[in-house]
């Protein structure tokens, strides 16, 4: 029988954080992107209790950067990646320690780096752990869980023609139950506006307790609030306790096109919850509610607009091993 994986806000032993690598990537926002990675980084290993930091760089250049950008906060390896999110191609860890690591396509094709197919494995291999190879594609940013056995995702991901094209809902759900123990699916539609992930829902919907499910509000110049609306529809008809959160509503890149965007994106760490903010008006709110949520860890709430840049935010760019 395969334990279904803990809880993100179960004890960790470490995390690892993706560290950008690749100026030909990155352009003008290789430094800032660093910078704020690092800062992520810092606040994780602040907050304590035995979390373990560890940096994941690419080449010796990037581990150069990243040992200077970390000030001793934090372990930096290299391991070859064509880019940092490490939620979508690092190792998916059970309820008994061992490691999932499941086909990557570059989610659907559009983003075919060297290094990213097998860095998830590699990644568990050098923690000594046991590495089950699955022939079916997962991104971990595609799925959250409760450690109960339950799952939610996106129809608009898990059921896209890019990813698995020969499967079923229910083939999918068969597969999510005998990989990774989920025995109960919760199935959203769409995920956000211009996510090139194809819908993850780690931007969306966010487990924060046994079957209570985090979805935003939206606010009133929002480009997502149909999707928010159809969700919180969807996981109340489920039987899930759907909790409302802040949104941060429209925001742009310099280019005037609207980004994905989203306090979902948050990491919860054994001792600090960190939050994605973008100077918008619901910042403090976001940060606010988290505290309620989470009273016994520190929330920090910090920029990660350069990140984003690159299509994710702090969720995105980490993988924690669980306390077992």
């Amino acid at each position: 029988m395969i334990l279904p994986p803990p809880p993100e806000w179960a004890p960790h032993d470490a995390v690892w954080i993706g560290f950008p690598s690749h100026p030909e990537l990155w352009l003008e926002d290789l430094e800032p992107a660093r910078a704020e990675v690092a800062a992520f980084a810092r606040a994780v290993h602040a907050a304590g209790r035995g979390e373990k930091v560890i940096l994941v760089a690419a080449d010796a250049e990037a581990a150069i950067a990243a040992e200077l950008a970390a000030a001793g906060t934090a372990q930096v390896v290299v391991e070859p990646f064509g880019d940092i999110w490490l939620r979508d191609t690092g190792p998916i860890i059970d309820g008994a320690g061992r490691a999932h690591d499941f086909r990557f396509n570059g989610w659907g094709g559009k983003y075919d780096l060297e290094g990213d197919s097998d860095v998830g494995a590699r990644l568990a291999r050098s923690r000594a752990l046991a590495v089950e190879a699955h022939g079916w594609i997962l991104e971990g940013g595609a799925i959250d869980g409760d450690g109960t056995g339950l799952c939610v995702t996106t129809e608009q991901c898990l059921l896209n023609p890019n990813r698995n094209p020969n499967l079923t809902k229910a083939e999918v759900e068969a597969l999510l139950a005998a990989d990774l123990g989920y025995s109960r699916v919760l199935w959203l539609g769409d995920g956000l506006l211009n996510d090139h992930t194809d819908g993850h829902v780690d931007n969306l919907a966010r487990f924060v307790g046994e079957n209570r499910l985090l979805i935003p509000q939206a606010t009133d110049n929002d480009p997502n609030w149909r999707v928010y609306q159809d969700a919180a529809q969807r996981a109340e008809a489920f039987g899930v306790e759907v909790v409302r959160f802040p949104s941060p509503g429209r925001v742009l890149s310099p280019e005037e096109e609207i980004v994905p965007a989203s306090y979902m994106n948050f990491y919860i760490g054994n001792a600090a919850v960190v939050v994605p903010v973008y100077g918008q008006d619901n910042d403090g709110a976001a940060i606010a509610a988290l505290e309620a949520l989470f009273p016994g860890r520190q929330v920090v709430g910090q920029r990660a607009d350069h990140i984003l840049t690159g299509g994710g935010s702090f969720h995105c760019i980490s993988q924690q091993l669980p306390r077992l």
